[in-house]
């Protein structure tokens, strides 16, 4: 975690010195005030996108009343304000959450309401809460950010050291992109450790064996339904990610789901 942060790091600090370099010590302010803008425009479209693309709507309180009352306990229980609770159809039994400490949301889809026992719905309810607590959205829209930026910057730079603006333009966005790549893989190193300490804090409120429980079910039926249904975004915030593959496991956002399940065992 350290490694990959440090890296992460390193890498908004090299684009930094980068700007520095090109417009002098002045541009200190707008690469910082431009920086946070970024940021902050892509966490707000981010969160409103996620929302949209499962059709999310709100969990109402009349027809869940016992749902809200466990969430509000378990909220208390971790120090937090109890989020916005949604539901939405995805195809496949899972759960994310978006937003902050103080504004969270936490989306639950209809097949998992019908999956889970209460007990295993509660292992679930608490991992997303702990995605909140430890302001995980908020680190991953950072990394994401900065991946962006740095992904913009190296294709400016092909296109002005260059002189055949066709030519490029095709190397920018091949530069571009393999920028963009190379960073994501210490951001989804980064997603992948924060996963584990979501589940061992969810551990701690509600035992290690009711979260196991449930994501053995939602692995199980995960396998039988085309995870393509949900948007690669989204798939990211998920509490189950079913990513295959040696490249795919290098910018899987969550660790396999048997080393977590033998974590929250032992």
């Amino acid at each position: 975690m350290m490694v990959a942060g440090t890296i992460l790091f390193g890498f908004y600090a090299a684009m930094a010195a980068f700007l520095l370099q090109a417009f002098g010590s002045g541009a200190l302010p707008f690469v910082l005030a431009g920086s946070l803008l970024f940021v902050g425009v892509q966490y707000k479209v981010g969160k409103w996108a996620a929302l949209k693309s499962v059709g999310a709507v709100d969990l109402p309180e009349d027809d869940f009343r016992e749902l809200h009352d466990r969430v509000e306990r378990l909220a208390d229980d971790m120090g937090i304000d109890k989020p916005r609770l949604m539901i939405a159809q995805m195809g496949t039994p899972n759960a994310f959450a978006v937003g902050r400490k103080g504004a969270g949301t936490v989306v639950i889809s209809e097949e998992l309401l019908h999956t889970l026992t209460v007990a295993e719905l509660d292992g679930v309810l608490a991992h997303e809460l702990a995605h909140i607590r430890n302001r995980d959205v908020v680190m991953m829209v950072l990394g994401q950010g900065v991946a962006s930026m740095l992904a913009i910057l190296a294709q400016w730079f092909v296109l002005l050291a260059g002189d055949n603006f066709i030519v490029d333009y095709v190397v920018s966005i091949v530069v571009g992109t393999i920028v963009q790549m190379l960073v994501m893989i210490f951001v989804m190193a980064i997603a992948r450790y924060r996963e584990y300490i979501a589940d061992r804090d969810a551990a701690d409120e509600v035992g290690g064996e009711s979260l196991a429980r449930a994501l053995e079910k939602i692995s199980q039926r995960s396998e039988q339904i085309d995870d393509n249904e949900i948007d690669s975004q989204v798939s990211a915030l998920c509490i189950f990610g079913s990513d295959r593959g040696l490249l795919a496991k290098l910018f899987a956002s969550h660790p396999p789901v048997e080393k977590r399940i033998e974590r929250l065992r032992t």
